[in-house]
């Protein structure tokens, strides 16, 4: 199965995700973050830094357990709304 390149517009909302994981680390160690997530490091860091602008439902689900971020935020910064982290 061939993937379709991804649109402009999605790669711009992987690189909203990424900030909005990143930020939510706030500064915790990725490895132990990663392995919280069942996910490797350099697979958190590739979200983070937007180069895997569409990561599986899983490893998304996932990081927010390992974060304690509610997935809707994620879903927020994904649509291009403010999250309510960004907020406060």
């Amino acid at each position: 199965m061939v993937r379709l390149p991804l649109t402009p517009e999605q790669v711009e909302s992987g690189a909203r995700v990424g900030k909005l994981l990143r930020d939510a680390r706030a500064g915790r160690d990725p490895v132990e973050i990663a392995r919280a997530a069942g996910i490797s490091p350099e697979t958190l860091r590739k979200i983070e830094s937007g180069r895997l602008p569409t990561p599986a439902f899983g490893t998304v689900v996932g990081l927010c357990d390992a974060l304690d971020l509610p997935v809707h935020e994620v879903a927020e910064a994904w649509r291009g709304g403010t999250s309510l982290r960004s907020a406060s």
